[in-house]
């Protein structure tokens, strides 16, 4: 039971996190994220041995690394009596563990079917906000998701591995495909237009293929922005892609700066100090939406220069070892990390805890990694 439990540690923890953006099951969500934290953090102690020859390989010394740095930086500029710092510093502790336990339990597992899984999960949730909410383009469209970015995040993913998980195409995958590409459209977020174009590339190059791909997009495009839609087409041709994210960006600039080398704190992960923000920004402004930003205010310049050398460096070391591979695991785990680390300029995405797409960041870091290491021996 036990092992069993490291096996599928991810793909439990990555559902919960699909649960808490769901309105429905938000409360629950929250419940089940206590149980899986107090249940791992069990397991953990009562097998250190294990816990212990695995964090150590080489393929996962950078997460071990992290943690470290969490807890070097709670002591040296944060406070263990700060609740709420203990309870990130925590969570990412068990998240950076339960990662690498279940890549080592299970890899052909996450090679392979784990994918098919989240696609599946994906393509079942959409299927349910058609069902409750058809109506597609009243608005920006976000099915039963709390968030219509959360939702673009969701589809443009599976899209991405759908499209990279093998070179030969079933009729059920191109009916996935377009499904995903509608829907990633309709909610709303220019971020998609970055991942579907981002899986081209990745997945055919600068061919032919992709040249008439690029000239039907284009017409597509000019045929969509004179719709009276709220699509990613619309609104990428009506505002840039940043156009909204100038101010937030100011002022989570002006935040860092006010604790430049110390930080904001553990617990201060998306944030923006509210005493900057004009009476009528309040409402509208609630994070940095910038992964790399978010981490700077977090953590403050000197522990951030630490977080991101790991994040780059391990990001292009895995990435330059399977670039040769377009389609496989291994090109689906590339194309999450490249689109992490672009999607990061717009969205607070590396930094929280309980997000989808943060998870299978780490996650694609980390399988990566050691399937590097595995490759190499």
């Amino acid at each position: 039971m036990i092992r069993w439990l490291f096996k599928y540690s991810v793909f439990l923890y990555l559902i919960n996190t699909i649960l808490l953006t769901i309105k429905y099951t938000f409360g629950m969500g929250n419940i089940i994220f206590l149980g899986i934290m107090g249940l791992y953090t069990i397991l953990i102690f009562v097998n250190p041995q294990q816990f212990k020859s695995v964090l150590l390989h080489k393929g996962f010394l950078f997460l071990l690394i992290l943690t470290v740095l969490n807890i070097l930086y709670l002591v040296i500029f944060d406070s263990i009596s700060n609740l709420e710092s203990l309870k990130f510093l925590s969570a990412r502790a068990i998240q950076f563990s339960i990662i690498p336990l279940a890549i080592y339990h299970h890899l052909e597992y996450y090679k392979d079917k784990f994918l098919n899984h989240l696609v599946y999960i994906i393509f079942g949730i959409v299927l349910l906000g058609l069902l409750l909410n058809p109506y597609i383009f009243s608005g920006r469209y976000s099915g039963i998701i709390w968030n219509p970015n959360a939702l673009s995040s969701f589809t443009t993913i599976a899209f991405g591995i759908v499209l990279l998980k093998n070179e030969k195409k079933s009729n059920f995958d191109y009916v996935l495909l377009f499904t995903f590409l509608i829907i990633s459209l309709a909610t709303g977020s220019r971020g998609a237009l970055v991942g579907i174009a981002l899986a081209y590339v990745l997945r055919y190059g600068f061919s032919t293929r992709n040249v008439i791909y690029a000239i039907i997009s284009v017409i597509l495009y000019l045929f969509v922005l004179n719709l009276n839609f709220d699509t990613s087409l619309n609104r990428l041709g009506t505002q840039s892609l940043l156009s909204d994210r100038t101010l937030q960006y100011q002022y989570a600039i002006e935040t860092f700066f006010q604790k430049p080398i110390s930080g904001w704190g553990l617990d201060k992960y998306a944030f923006i100090n509210t005493r900057l923000l004009p009476s009528h920004y309040i409402d509208q402004i609630v994070g940095a939406h910038n992964g790399y930003l978010a981490i700077l205010v977090q953590y403050g310049m000197l522990f951030s220069i630490f977080i991101f050398y790991i994040i780059f460096s391990k990001s292009f070391t895995v990435i330059k070892y399977f670039n040769k591979d377009k389609i496989g695991y291994t090109a689906i785990y590339s194309f999450l990390i490249i689109y992490t680390l672009l999607a990061s300029i717009y969205e607070s995405l590396m930094t929280g805890i309980n997000e989808f797409h943060t998870m299978l960041f780490w996650f694609s870091l980390a399988i990566l990694s050691f399937s590097k290491f595995k490759h190499e021996n």
